[in-house]
């Protein structure tokens, strides 16, 4: 009998707390923070390869990976910016006006184009063994001594205009497979130099995002063993002019996706 007071009291103190911890943590989990997400870059960001496409002239599919993460992740906003055979100039432009001081996430594929991707596999893929050879080198050369600066200033221009923003910068994934691909194939020497390059314009976009504290997402390893003249290849071969040598729907979806995902949680 004399510790029945003391119970209720010592009860209405844990009801209180925990209506107190309700207070607290109820609307935390609630209000989960704004997530307002710009995609920028060029077509392998747009998602050419994956059709079908809007009619914006940019070649935007909804198949491309950023779209994807949007749907996926429940994003407070999602501004579709990427446009097929865009460059650095086209992001500094036409792109980046769509960020703002609100802009919580960017990402962005580009540089490809700048080093001159269309004339480096028309080379290869039609022209001499010495041409492809001459036109890749010109492209790791372009991709070592002009596209950082390039690049530095694509980078500082989302920062400026995007100060609260994560930005993740993806890259390339190697286009090939270098095993048996049949007679009508590129030789397997040009397929191997023009992964080479892709490895340098990752290794030269890996570090210019890094030094601008932004965070690199390497799709060359979730690409592998799925490129032109893999068994299940997730990269288009010269099946559709504008389509060829960009990623499918199943190289958005399974390539690009998971690296995206791999960073952002």
């Amino acid at each position: 009998m004399p510790h029945r007071p003391l119970a209720r009291v010592l009860a209405v103190l844990v009801a209180l707390l925990t209506a107190a911890l309700g207070v607290v943590l109820v609307p935390g989990a609630a209000h989960a923070a704004a997530v307002n997400y710009v995609a920028l870059g060029d077509s392998y960001s747009s998602g050419v390869g994956a059709g079908p496409y809007d009619s914006s002239g940019c070649l935007r599919s909804q198949k491309s990976y950023a779209p994807l993460w949007a749907a996926a992740h429940g994003v407070t906003s999602f501004n579709f910016q990427a446009c097929g055979g865009a460059v650095t100039a086209d992001v500094l432009n036409d792109q980046v006006s769509a960020l703002s001081a609100s802009t919580t996430l960017v990402t962005i594929t580009i540089g490809g184009n700048d080093a001159g991707f269309v004339n480096v596999i028309t080379s290869c893929r039609f022209g001499s063994t010495s041409s492809c050879t001459n036109a890749v080198n010109t492209a790791k050369n372009f991709a070592t001594t002009t596209l950082p600066a390039r690049l530095d200033a694509t980078y500082a221009a989302i920062r400026n205009r995007a100060p609260n923003a994560r930005l993740i910068v993806l890259g390339y994934p190697r286009l090939f497979e270098t095993g048996s691909c049949g007679w009508l194939a590129m030789s397997t020497y040009k397929r191997t130099i023009l992964n080479e390059a892709a490895d340098v314009l990752a290794s030269v976009t890996a570090g210019r995002a890094s030094a601008a504290g932004a965070t690199f997402a390497d799709t060359r390893r979730t690409f592998a063993g799925h490129g032109v003249c893999a068994g299940d290849p997730w990269i288009n071969d010269i099946s559709g002019i504008i389509e060829a040598y960009h990623p499918d729907a199943d190289g958005y979806r399974y390539g690009y996706l998971p690296a995206l995902n791999a960073v952002t949680g």
